[in-house]
C-alpha cells in the first residue's frame, strides 16, 4: 500500500539545508514504519547556480530562486525554513496563509514580537508547525526525559547548562552573518543559549525569572569577501560586531529548581560542547553532545558501596529511536537527530496533531531570550511574565 506523500519545499541550502535534506532522504529508508513519505519537491536559494548545484547534490526534484514562488506552487505541502533568523517571520507567516505546514529552524525569530506573530499565523491557519530543537532527539536526551518522568532522580533542584564553542576566538575571523544582530538577532545567546533553554524546559520545566550578563570580546572583524556554509575569507575592510560573544545567566524554575546557563564561542578546545547536569533529591543526570550516545546517571538509591555515576550507552533498541538503527554499541551521530525530528514531524502530519517541539515551544524559548536581554540591559532580575 502506497504511503501518503508530504511534498517538501526547503528554503536554504547551506549548513542547515544540507542537514535537513539528508534527513528527508534517510527517514523512509531507516524508519519503514514512518506513516508519510517526504518527497523532496523543491529547494530554494537566491543564487541560481549555487541552488541548482545543491538541488542536484542533495537530491531535490526542482529549484526556485524565490521563496514567494515556492509558496505559490500547489505541489508543496510542507515549507522548511532553514534560513537566517531575520527571514523566519516573513516566510512563516506567508506560508501559513498559503496553508502550508511549516518546519522552522531555531530560534523561532529574532524578536518576541515576530515569534508571537508567527504563532498567531499558524494558529489561525490551522497548519502543523515544528521548530528544530534537534538535541531533544538525541536518544540519550530522550532517555534522560524518560528517567526524570519515571521519578528516578526525584525532585529536581538544579539545572546547569553549558554550550561552549571556539570557532571565532581568532580576532581575524571574518564578520559572518551570525555576528550581525540585524540578521542573527543575537550571538551566543540566541544561537547556543536557545538550545540550552529548550533542553531545560524539556527536562525540568518552565523558567519564571532570569538575570544575566554578556560580553563582546572582539568588537571589530574583517568584512568577508567570500562566504561558505561554515567558513569565510576575510577582506581588508573592517566592520563592527553587533552581537554577544558570550552570555551567562541564572534562572529560577516554576517547580523551585535553580538554573545556571553559559553560552560562549570563546572557549578554546571546545568544538560543540553542549552539556547539562540535572541534580535531584534521588540522583543526578549529566550529558554532553560531544559524547552524544552516552548518558550518565547517579542514583542515591543504590547501595552506598556501589554508588557512583554509571555510563548508559543509549544505543540499545530499547532506547528512544534506536530501533531503527544499528546493533547495540554501534553509535549514531549529529545528522541522526534531524532524521528523528523529521520522523516525528511525518507522524504528526499523518495524525493531524502538533509535533514536539513546535511554535509554542519556540515562543516560550524566545520569551526567555528576551528576558535575558532585558535583564542585561536593565541590570536586574526579570520575570518572564514581563515579556
Amino acid at each position: 500500500m502506497a504511503k501518503k506523500e508530504v511534498r517538501v519545499g526547503l528554503i536554504g541550502y547551506k549548513f542547515m539545508g544540507k542537514a535537513h535534506s539528508n534527513a528527508y532522504r534517510q527517514v523512509p529508508f531507516f524508519f519503514p514504519d514512518v506513516p508519510c513519505k517526504p518527497v523532496m519537491r523543491a529547494i530554494v536559494g537566491r543564487t541560481e547556480s549555487a541552488v541548482k548545484e545543491a538541488m542536484e547534490l542533495y537530491g531535490w526534484e526542482t529549484y526556485e530562486t524565490s521563496w514567494q514562488k515556492l509558496l505559490e506552487r500547489d505541489d508543496i505541502d510542507l515549507v522548511d525554513i532553514s534560513t537566517p533568523g531575520d527571514t523566519h517571520a516573513e516566510i512563516a507567516i506567508a506560508a501559513a496563509k498559503a496553508k502550508k505546514h511549516i518546519f522552522c529552524e531555531k530560534p523561532l525569530a529574532n524578536t518576541i514580537e515576530e515569534a508571537r506573530a508567527m504563532l498567531k499565523a499558524v494558529e489561525e491557519a490551522g497548519v502543523i508547525h515544528m521548530i528544530n530543537f534537534n538535541y531533544r532527539k538525541c536518544p540519550a536526551v530522550a532517555l534522560a526525559k524518560q528517567i526524570i518522568e519515571e521519578g528516578r532522580i526525584g525532585q529536581i533542584y538544579h539545572f546547569r547548562g553549558q554550550y561552549l564553542q571556539d570557532w571565532i576566538v581568532d580576532p581575524s575571523f571574518p564578520l559572518v552573518w551570525r555576528l550581525d544582530k540585524k540578521v542573527a538577532g543575537s550571538g551566543a545567546l540566541g544561537d547556543l543559549g536557545a538550545h540550552l533553554i529548550d533542553l531545560a524546559r524539556y527536562l525540568v520545566g518552565e523558567i519564571t525569572e532570569v538575570v544575566g550578563m554578556w560580553e563582546t570580546f572582539v568588537k571589530q572583524r574583517p568584512i568577508p569577501k567570500e562566504t561558505g556554509a561554515l567558513a569565510a575569507v576575510a577582506g581588508e575592510e573592517m566592520g563592527e560586531v553587533t552581537v554577544d560573544d558570550a552570555t551567562l545567566f541564572l534562572a529560577r524554575f516554576e517547580n523551585g529548581a535553580l538554573g545556571s546557563f553559559e553560552a560562549t564561542r570563546f572557549a578554546p578546545g571546545h568544538k560543540n560542547y553542549n552539556f547539562f547536569e540535572i541534580n535531584g533529591s534521588k540522583g543526578s543526570l549529566r550529558w554532553c553532545f560531544e559524547n552524544m550516545n552516552e548518558l550518565e546517571f547517579f542514583s542515591r538509591e543504590d547501595p552506598p558501596h556501589i554508588q557512583g555515576f554509571r555510563r548508559i550507552l543509549a544505543t540499545d533498541s530499547s532506547h528512544p529511536y534506536m530501533h531503527a538503527w544499528w546493533p547495540a554499541g554501534h553509535i549514531i551521530g549529529y545528522e541522526h537527530t534531524f532524521v528523528h525530528q523529521v520522523y516525528d514531524l511525518m507522524v504528526a502530519i499523518d495524525k493531524g496533531e502538533l509535533p514536539s517541539p513546535n511554535f509554542y515551544d519556540g515562543v516560550k524559548c524566545q520569551e526567555v531570550l528576551a528576558a535575558v536581554e532585558k535583564s542585561i540591559q536593565e541590570k536586574r532580575w526579570v520575570k518572564i511574565e514581563e515579556i
